[in-house]
């Protein structure tokens, strides 16, 4: 089609070049720029498109002698693991080959380019080279974009490793040299980008209307039409007739020649023009981009969406579409299996809303022929470098994404520029003023305590500066989709001090399931955590949610104490945001309430089973300290330590809600003592029989160290450094954990058998021993020493039996296993306080009681290798260990196929290394309880090793069809963080 000329805004007086640069991510790029393009040639300006797209996506829609495409590809954007899966490495590696190897070039050829065509403005959506180029070339630069390549790849970067890093500091430095950003709705952080101007939407116009469209296809309108918009589709996907509700017909846009479909289903034209055909259509089924989010909003079409792995704009681009009523996600299982039907249902059923504006190519190609003829200039003291550094201090204290905290990595924010001083690195800026900026932050003085430079801290009280915004606008953008944002809007009285605890997950390192027999464990605290914000206010001046208060007034007892609680994340784990009690309801009369009676209260509703944890560690403190609770209680829980990855979600949970409750009632309570505590909560209220490891970790770890702890039942005794040259990473392997799962119980209950039955056999040899040295000396008898046999007699814990012991006197003792039943006749208990034995149940015993014995040894051996001289049998000895852990674990039953896959990874990357090719991995065993979650690799601290921990979770997905998650990097325990306490600040004066 031709365009009309002088369409749109009033031409220039001056004929204009434009430089017009595309990202390689996709068509939907090229289809805005089509938008933009064609307003900038109808008034006469001449645009030079540098893209990778074909022609024909300009070419179909612009048909002038002033539109010139020139066939480069300058950044490759993120490449596709699947249709629904982003690989994180290869869009890195991709990358480096595609932009940062050639880069010395592509800046020469770019510059003489720009130079050649007389270039006036250098457009960019949203190539970061182009920006370099343009100032080499001394050309004003703009960016046209709803996000930026280096808050895409930031994430990518954590993932992948810090190796890559120096990746997105040279795409924000690239950035920086833009003139501003023109910024388009459904928009993500964009930090390097300090002058922004918005515009509305950018969506192609139709060409025909509803009507026209159907009647060319044959379609009558009382059929229901679904177009499925789905570029890519899952390689060996075939589509069948009842994916769909009775009289229904789908269109499929990019259907393969070859692809046969069922009747009700209809192959579109490679070149049928989309925007036609979905605004005829009655919804839209297919992956979210900027694309089809613009025209689903802009047809009133609702959109029936999948979400999709490491596709880091989804989420701001979901948040618009289901604030204008306009989303409904599918899970991609049922995608994958055709159960279309409830959700295609669902979504005729909605009515979209959005009246913003469309006309967003026409605004922006106005600004950018006003920018053109030096109109649109920017002040010189927000230029280059400085410009830059604003935009990390100030700007990539990122925005909080409903269902996960996002946070600027911190190598980000503070190592050294390393593109050289040359360039301006905001990293000496940022220290010079870091310790002026602490004691005020995102509209709080801090009171009490420091952040300690961690990023994740800052995000979380960013988060809670903005829950008065969404309280007081109903157009925010948290507001839009997410309960529990409106819930912590109203949850806190800003003009009261609010108290901030943090505590991070654990990584199990060496020590495992030998904690509850006493064991020495090594465990390392991982960069994940959870923060938890609590606030106490007199019953009268409490805020109360509109349910609890008509609960109060039915019971006509006027104003009580409550606890009201929102936990973010609810989304994530398809539970209910919010909990709330009247802390009366922990009182049995004049009594606390018993634990059991506690749990019982929890298990009422499945969906608040949560709380448990969090409302738990108030009844603890009541109970086993004394502790009255008079006031209501208000808490915000955050956590981003992943749950069911066996890292310890809830012990992070559990230790940071203590900590910032004892905070705010001026309890002084030690990290070793909040950690039995919150063992309590666990092994009492939430009914999980784990070993007090975890909690430990949470509570007294320390960044880049092993916690040294002798389980019995809780002496740290030391922390030790982690060589410099070894590393240790987790990979989750998608088989979900819980210590409240059925293997571990039993396995634990097997190892409390087994301790009874070798202490009655050491019993019964000490009587025998003792009566048969009667007037002997002792020290002359050849059998066992009486003082052993009376130590093993009363054996506390498994651990404290060394393994040549248990193997000269009780291995050939012990049965494999023994029903439940029997057991109890013969020995009455197992004398474990928190599992209870199953009379019809057959449980293992041998190789349960076998492993602590075992591991204990094991990690002692470890824990003395660390220290020793650094050397390649150094590293294959720990390496080792790991291993035998990990089979021991298997032995108990406590094995998965995804575990055991990922340490068979581990061990072929190792023994397949060329003679010329140091090996990196050593070692790999499962963690935590097992039974799923995640895996332990040790290795070196080296490049090479975190390309073949990224080869193993390639490999992993290519087996499994999971993309299994990294966890590296370490971070305070709850006892160094200590707590924050922070006031609102109401004054417009800066600290």
């Amino acid at each position: 089609m031709r365009i009309e000329e002088n369409d749109g805004f009033s031409a220039s007086s001056k004929h204009l070049v434009f430089a017009y640069y595309v990202t390689g991510h996709g068509f939907g790029h090229a289809t805005r720029v089509v938008e933009v393009v064609r307003h900038l040639i109808a008034v006469g300006h001449d645009v030079h498109v540098v893209t990778g797209a074909p022609d024909f996506v300009f070419t179909s829609e612009i048909q002038s002698p002033r539109l010139f495409i020139r066939k480069v590809l300058l950044d490759c954007g993120a490449v596709q693991a699947d249709a629904l899966t982003v690989d994180r490495l290869a869009s890195l590696e991709k990358y480096v080959e595609t932009a940062v190897v050639p880069r010395a070039s592509i800046l020469e050829t770019e510059v003489d380019w720009l130079q050649s065509i007389k270039a006036d403005l250098v457009v960019s959506d949203v190539v970061p080279v182009a920006c370099r180029a343009a100032a080499d070339a001394g050309i004003r630069s703009v960016c046209v974009t709803n996000f930026s390549w280096d808050f895409i790849y930031a994430e990518y970067v954590m993932a992948a490793g810090y190796h890559h890093r120096s990746i997105v500091w040279q795409i924000a430095e690239d950035y920086s040299h833009c003139e501003f950003l023109i910024r388009l709705p459904g928009y993500c952080p964009m930090p390097a980008f300090r002058d922004v101007i918005d515009v509305p939407l950018v969506v192609r116009r139709l060409h025909k209307s509803r009507k026209e469209v159907r009647k060319e296809l044959g379609i009558s309108e009382n059929v229901k039409v679904v177009i499925l918009n789905f570029g890519g589709q899952p390689s060996g996907w075939k589509l069948k007739e009842e994916y769909l509700p009775p009289d229904w017909l789908c269109l499929v846009c990019g259907a393969s020649e070859t692809q046969e479909l069922p009747p009700n289903f209809m192959k579109l034209a490679k070149d049928a023009y989309t925007p036609d055909l979905i605004a005829a259509s009655d919804c839209m089924l297919g992956k979210i981009g900027y694309g089809t989010v613009s025209e689903a909003l802009s047809y009133r079409l609702p959109f029936v969406f999948v979400r999709r792995d490491y596709f880091n704009e989804e989420p701001f681009l979901r948040n618009m579409l289901e604030f204008y009523q306009c989303g409904v996600e599918m899970i991609r299982r049922d995608l994958l299996m055709g159960h279309w039907r409830p959700y295609l249902e669902r979504a005729i059923s909605l009515k979209p809303c959005y009246e913003g504006g469309t006309n967003g190519g026409e605004v922006a190609a106005h600004i950018l022929q006003e920018t053109a003829i030096g109109r649109h200039r920017t002040s010189d003291k927000l230029s280059g470098a400085r410009r830059l550094r604003d935009a990390i201090v100030l700007g990539y204290q990122l925005q909080r994404v409903p269902g996960r905290d996002i946070a600027i990595p911190e190598w980000y924010a503070r190592a050294e520029n390393e593109l050289g001083q040359s360039a301006g690195s905001p990293t000496a800026q940022a220290s010079e003023n870091s310790s002026i900026m602490e004691p005020c932050i995102e509209d709080f003085d801090i009171l009490h305590g420091d952040l300690q430079g961690l990023p994740d801290t800052r995000s979380f009280l960013k988060s809670l500066s903005k829950l008065d915004a969404i309280q007081d606008s109903t157009k925010s953008t948290e507001k839009r989709t997410m309960r529990e944002r409106k819930a912590a809007a109203g949850l806190f009285n800003w003009e009261e001090e609010i108290f901030v605890a943090r505590a991070p997950g654990r990584l199990d390192v060496m020590g495992g399931i030998a904690d509850y027999s006493g064991s020495l464990v090594l465990q390392m605290p991982i960069r994940e955590a959870c923060h938890v914000a609590v606030q106490r206010n007199h019953p009268s001046k409490h805020r109360l949610w509109k349910h609890a208060l008509a609960r109060q007034q039915s019971k006509g007892q006027g104003s009580t104490p409550v606890l009201q609680i929102v936990s973010y994340g609810s989304e994530l784990s398809n539970r209910a945001p919010t909990f709330d009690m009247d802390l009366s309801d922990f009182m049995d009369g004049d009594k606390q309430l018993s634990y059991e009676n506690a749990r019982k209260y929890f298990a009422q509703d499945p969906a608040q089973k949560w709380a448990a944890y969090i409302a738990g560690t108030i009844l603890v403190l009541m109970t086993e300290l004394g502790v009255r609770f008079e006031d209501s209680i208000s808490m915000l829980v955050s956590s981003a330590v992943p749950d069911g990855k066996g890292v310890s979600s809830s012990a992070a949970v559990e230790v940071a809600s203590m900590s910032a409750i004892a905070a705010a009632h001026g309890l002084t309570i030690s990290p070793r003592e909040l950690a039995l505590l919150c063992q309590k909560v666990e092994n009492h209220i939430v009914g999980a029989p784990c070993g007090v490891m975890d909690q430990m970790t949470s509570a007294c770890g320390e960044a880049n160290k092993l916690l040294a702890m002798i389980c019995q039942p809780a002496e740290v005794i030391g922390l030790v450094e982690i060589p410099n040259h070894i590393r240790f990473w987790g990979i989750d392997s998608g088989i979900r954990h819980s210590v409240g799962g059925a293997d571990y119980g039993p396995v634990r209950v097997g190892a409390f058998m087994g301790r009874k039955m070798i202490k009655s056999i050491a019993s019964t040899r000490y009587s025998q021993s003792a009566s048969s040295a009667n007037g002997v000396n002792p020290d002359e008898l050849e059998d066992e020493g009486l003082e052993l046999l009376g130590d093993e007699a009363s054996l506390d814990y498994l651990c404290n039996l060394s393994p040549h012991r248990y193997e000269a006197s009780y291995a050939d003792m012990l049965p494999d296993s023994m029903l439940g039943k029997s057991f109890i006749e013969k020995y009455s208990d197992h004398d474990d306080p928190v599992t209870l034995i199953d009379q019809k149940c057959s449980y293992s015993i041998r190789a349960p009681a076998r492993h602590p014995i075992y591991e204990n040894f094991r990690v002692k051996t470890f824990k003395a290798l660390l220290t020793s001289a650094t050397s390649e049998e150094q590293l294959t000895a720990l390496g080792e260990l790991l291993y035998q852990c990990h089979y021991s674990y298997s032995a108990c039953g406590l094995g998965s196929d995804g575990t055991n896959r990922l340490v068979q990874l581990v061990q072929g990357m190792q023994h397949s290394k060329s003679k010329s090719e140091d090996g990196t991995l050593y070692g790999a065993k499962i963690t935590g309880g097992g039974s799923g979650g995640t895996v332990c690799v040790i290795g070196r601290n080296s490049l090479r090793s975190s390309q073949q921990i990224f080869e193993i979770q390639r490999r992993y997905k290519a087996a499994t069809g999971y993309l299994a998650l990294i966890f590296e990097g370490s971070s305070p325990g709850a006892g160094k963080f200590g707590h924050l306490r922070i006031r609102r600040r109401f004054s417009s004066s800066h600290c």
